[in-house]
């Protein structure tokens, strides 16, 4: 028999939910809240005022002393200026106090932040404006109150307000289409998100000896382990100690701020792991994502370790992505991507289905800038990780049906039912209908979609923004040509069937991996953008941009200024990376490799070959990082777009030429001498 946790307990503790705001504001601020909640209506003064003073009441007594506005900026982390309580009062006195104001509205430097020409550094002035819709929590006894964040002349310099606008895009739209196929009862509907997040856990004495990891969060170079996860033993097995304590300690900090860590177990690779929380609406899944990835780091340095986000950071094993789980529901609880009851729910599903592999085969560019940054560029592609190139899985069962319709014959499933659209029998796919395919950006999972293609470190916001955006188009196109249809039916089947047959190359269910699929997704005329670089340019395409501002996402100059962030964020790291390698031969490996030939006394025929092919190593690592230098400066005195060129081509492949030398130099020199934990001590020392 369950349990039900109730507010008194260790769940959401520190977080303003609505049974904590029955405590602390009247019912009429309450109700009043709600229906602007729902509406996306301003609060009346009055009423701010009430949940001001009530959340300023429940933060004292729970011990905080400054409030923040809790923002997330173009840079894809979190932001917060604290701000104290206690203020003066006459000449000896003290009060405590939070306006009405002080909740709504603050007043954060905006040139600091990257707003890709937005502000000029002598511009500062930002605002960040309270979201009704996320609740307010308390964090190392900060109130934190979630808000969005713009420049002073109103151009978004935020991830949440796209996000929060791609939502209402949607809503609008579905509830439309939904009108016009009879459904007269629905109000709205709500994008439901679940953020798959894996990470990996090393000794945090190892970790401050690798400035690589340090200051990059990966290695830049290191030689395979002897074992890496060949035996397959990691995955699902036992949990040892420090980490189920690091696990338990993250529950319990998760829990204080209603997150609730469903999921938790090994992954694939040594010391990788990954939690899953319970699906939520998508601006809390975002928030919550974000604050999880913090309080994993904060937690990992109790329990003396370093929890590590980035996409790759060791080669030849699993990097870490965030499996994006997606879906849309009516604010009757119908998920609008499952095949429902009735055959009228049926129609809705299949009509839903092509709209969005339509929106998939559409914008596919778009997705895949979603997700296109210099971390996640060292993982797609290989160990489980999917492809560049974007594709849908939907199983084989649901692509015979889509068959069937466009060949506009009925469906016989395995228990000789037959389907057409809008009436006889009902579509019942089981869950488990298909294998999983883990090489594909885009599956559908039974009722709902996976994006398997953001990686660990980023923001969910851009990726599920531009899904909402896209459906929501679709939705819009669909619902324009049904209108004033006197057979809306038959309109209808017809349009599920067009856009199947039209829009069919974006389906794949095979091996994403495979060199044949990279040969037919071009002859499908699919791109296959390799890399960041390759993928920058086509944001701004002018398709996109119609996209995004005719769906009210962005403006055309934030479109723009986003694009100049992107660029620039790539090359910014992958210089620092190079600076990084550079610094760390230097200072470290050759030192290490004049050390250890000195110690070979040359006595014995081993000594002379390995001192001969150390040394010839040696030289050989001296050239290609002369040329790396080389390539680094011409990149810091270029231009952003031969910039970008640099940095994706030069420092890159001679980054890759030097790091080929150092991992040959690693295994030949006595480990007295080399200056860095390697994989074996990183990766299993726990």
């Amino acid at each position: 028999m369950s349990e039900r946790i109730t507010e008194n307990e260790r769940f959401g503790t520190n977080l303003f939910h609505e049974n904590v705001m029955k405590k602390y504001i009247s019912g009429e601020s309450l109700e009043v809240w709600r229906e602007c909640v729902r509406t996306r209506t301003v609060l009346p003064e009055k009423i701010a005022a009430d949940i001001a003073d009530g959340m300023k009441r429940w933060a004292l007594e729970k011990g905080a002393t400054h409030y923040t506005h809790w923002f997330q900026p173009l840079t894809g982390e979190t932001a917060e200026k604290h701000e104290g309580f206690l203020i003066p009062d006459g000449r000896d006195g003290y009060r405590m106090e939070f306006s009405r104001k002080e909740l709504l509205r603050g007043e954060p430097d905006a040139s600091s932040f990257p707003s890709g020409g937005l502000r000029s550094t002598f511009e500062a002035r930002g605002y960040s404006a309270w979201d009704p819709t996320s609740y307010a929590f308390i964090k190392d006894k900060v109130l934190c109150i979630p808000t969005v964040f713009c420049a002073y002349s109103g151009e978004v310099l935020d991830k949440k307000t796209p996000l929060l606008r791609s939502c209402e895009a949607l809503n609008r739209q579905a509830v439309r289409i939904l009108r016009l196929l009879g459904d007269e009862k629905t109000e709205g509907v709500q994008v439901n998100v679940g953020a798959e997040q894996e990470y990996f856990l090393i000794p945090k004495a190892l970790f401050q000896k690798r400035e690589d990891l340090r200051l990059c969060g990966r290695t830049l170079f290191g030689a395979d382990a002897p074992k890496k996860q060949e035996l397959e033993d990691h995955y699902y097995g036992a949990i040892k100690p420090q980490i189920t304590a690091f696990m338990q300690d993250l529950n319990e900090e998760l829990w204080k701020l209603g997150i609730c860590a469903k999921t938790e177990h090994n992954e694939v690779a040594p010391a990788q792991y990954e939690m899953a929380p319970f699906f939520t609406d998508a601006n809390t899944a975002n928030d919550q994502n974000q604050l999880t990835m913090e309080i994993m780091k904060r937690v990992a340095e109790k329990h003396d370790l370093v929890c590590l986000l980035h996409e790759k950071p060791f080669a030849g094993i699993n990097g870490s992505g965030k499996h994006v789980n997606w879906s849309v529901s009516t604010d009757k609880g119908e998920n609008l991507f499952s095949p429902g009851t009735t055959p009228a729910d049926n129609t809705r599903f299949l009509l839903f289905l092509a709209a969005f592999l339509k929106g998939v085969d559409e914008y596919a560019e778009l997705l895949r800038c979603s997700a296109a940054y210099a971390g996640n560029d060292h993982r797609l592609g290989g160990q489980e990780a999917p492809p560049a190139i974007i594709s849908v899985f939907v199983g084989t069962e649901l692509e015979r049906v889509i068959d069937s319709i466009i060949r506009e014959e009925p469906y016989v499933d395995r228990g000789d039912h037959y389907l057409t659209v809008g009436k006889d029998i009902l579509l019942q796919l089981s869950k488990d209908n298909t294998d999983r395919n883990r090489t594909s950006p885009v599956a559908f999972t039974g009722n709902k979609f996976e994006f398997r293609m953001p990686g660990s470190s980023q923001s969910i916001a851009s990726p599920v923004t531009y899904l909402n955006t896209i459906l929501a188009q679709e939705l819009k196109e669909i619902s324009d040509s049904l209108e004033g249809c006197e057979d809306r039916l038959q309109a209808v089947k017809a349009l599920i069937r067009d856009m199947f047959r039209d829009h069919k190359r974006i389906l794949f269910n095979g091996n994403g991996y495979d060199q044949a699929w990279i040969d037919e997704a071009q002859a499908r005329g699919i791109k296959n953008l390799r890399n960041t670089a390759e993928t920058i340019p086509e944001y701004n395409s002018e398709k996109n941009v119609r996209l995004l501002t005719e769906n009210g996402i962005y403006s055309r100059e934030e479109i723009e200024s986003r694009n100049e962030i992107h660029q620039e964020k790539y090359c910014g790291i992958t210089i620092i990376e190079a600076r990084t390698m550079l610094e760390m031969i230097r200072k470290g490996i050759f030192g290490a490799l004049s050390a250890y030939l000195a110690s070979l006394s040359g006595d014995f025929d081993f000594e002379k070959k390995l001192s001969k092919k150390a040394g010839s190593l040696g030289n050989a690592l001296l050239q290609e990082m002369t040329k790396l230098e080389e390539a680094v400066q011409e990149a810091e005195a270029a231009e952003p777009k031969k910039k970008l060129k640099i940095a994706s081509e030069e420092i890159v492949a001679r980054m890759a030429d030097c790091r080929k030398i150092i991992d040959q130099l690693e295994k030949i020199v006595d480990e007295r001498f080399w200056p860095y934990p390697n994989y074996t001590q990183l990766l299993f020392t726990i």
